[in-house]
């Protein structure tokens, strides 16, 4: 009897074309179907070159194979060399084998990337918008040099080390410490979250100077004595980016891997304010993708004797879900206009991101209600995107922390921090 009931263990799942074959999954990935305002016009040439570029990457190399990848937590490593040939690398940087392209060409690319995978769009955000950003907005040029064209052609990879096991929102108060040492510096302290740390080849890692007090930043090599980084396991968002928890010991960095040009948080601001409108990218991206794979479903899949699209509530939903991302596009652009025109302030992206990945989770909410069953398999793309919107929604921000940055804006009056007499009550509690 036992028997009989584990015969059907360790069997192979159906391929999902044989077990639901009245639908097509996301392996292969729909067509572009939500610019319903036509939204393409405001797109320089060459911008709507990039985009169709990585698009046409994203469809045919990264479709395919994600979902595997996805399933096992591993990065796709297979895929870095065609991400290396879209030429994307390195964004709006000019020189050094960058592509110099405009800040709305670059988000273009990650919006791409996200629009068939988030995981792959925050690598690309991580390594480019963050790293490499950071050594050109920050470093010497020598440093330029030696890091910026390995960096684009992807031979070498990196990460930003800023986030802390006990400083998320209030980043500012990190307590790593950088001391000097004769030729150099020693670190000491411990990061969390950060992106591609398990594999980088260099780590961008932000330290608080023992004698200034104030926020420096030193690119550490892999491999350095002291320097130990380890995967953060079971996430449910992101599955692909390794996230790692990273220590340093007596981390020893020499002088000339210093970044010279951090030497408070404003400086790192510089990066974020720039990482932020990408970020604000994300959103519209994920929404594109689950608005296309859902327009298609309905069509193909049939219930009661009619296709799914014939249901009028289907239709307001579909048609709620493609308003939303209307909108966000449009966010999306200003804020690139904003910045191009130097009017951009730390509000308007900040409530740009907030926004657009509020939106973005009411997009993919109503794409898994729209699949049904299947809207909980990662073969249909919608319970993917589901689960990796959470982490864009509160990484690089949280929704609560950037309605702060823009509420004080708008008030003036700044409330990130309680007031004394809750922290009095809270002592006392």
């Amino acid at each position: 009897m036992a028997n009989d009931r584990t015969a059907h263990l360790g069997l192979p799942a159906m391929d999902i074309s044989q077990a639901f074959p009245q639908a097509t999954p996301a392996s292969k990935f729909p067509p572009c179907v939500s610019d319903y305002f036509q939204l393409d016009v405001l797109l320089s040439p060459e911008e709507r070159e990039i985009r169709m570029k990585v698009r046409e990457v994203a469809e045919t190399e990264i479709a395919p194979v994600i979902v595997k990848y996805w399933e096992r937590a591993e990065f796709p490593f297979e895929i870095v060399p065609k991400l290396a040939n879209i030429k994307v690398a390195g964004g709006t940087i000019k020189g050094y084998g960058c592509p110099g392209l405009s800040i709305l060409g670059s988000a273009l690319a990650m919006t791409e990337l996200a629009r068939v995978d988030a995981s792959c769009s925050t690598f690309m955000m991580v390594h480019t918008c963050l790293a490499m950003l950071t050594i050109s907005m920050c470093g010497s040029e020598d440093q330029k040099k030696k890091y910026l064209p390995a960096s684009a052609r992807l031979d070498i990879i990196a990460c930003w080390a800023l986030t802390e096991p006990n400083y998320g929102s209030d980043a500012s108060s990190l307590n790593t410490t950088a001391t000097k040492v004769e030729g150099g510096w020693k670190l000491d302290g411990q990061k969390r979250w950060i992106g591609n740390s398990t594999f980088a080849d260099i780590l961008i890692v932000f330290a608080r100077n023992t004698t200034t007090n104030q926020i420096n930043g030193f690119i550490v090599r892999k491999g350095a004595p002291g320097l130990k980084v380890t995967k953060i396991e079971n996430k449910i968002g992101l599955r692909c980016v390794q996230n790692g928890d990273i220590i340093l010991k007596g981390v020893f960095v020499a002088d000339e891997d210093r970044l010279r040009d951090i030497n408070s948080f404003q400086d790192t601001n510089r990066v974020l304010a720039v990482s932020r409108v990408m970020v604000a990218w994300q959103p519209i991206g994920i929404a594109m993708g689950v608005y296309d794979m859902c327009h298609r479903y309905l069509q193909e899949r049939k219930q009661f004797g009619v296709s799914l699209n014939s249901f009028q509530i289907n239709q307001e939903k579909l048609v709620r879900m493609l308003g939303n991302i209307q909108a966000m596009t449009l966010m999306g652009w200003r804020l690139c206009k904003l910045y191009d025109d130097g009017n951009m302030t730390p509000g308007h992206a900040s409530l740009t991101k907030a926004w657009n990945t509020l939106k973005a989770r009411e997009v993919v909410s109503l794409g898994r209600e729209l699949l049904g069953g299947n809207g909980i398999l990662t073969d249909f793309l919608v319970a993917k995107a589901f689960c990796d919107l959470e982490p864009i929604y509160s990484y690089e921000g949280t929704y609560e922390i950037n309605s702060l940055v823009t509420g004080r804006e708008v008030t003036g009056i700044a409330t990130f921090k309680a007031p004394p007499a809750r922290k009095q009550l809270t002592a006392k509690l």
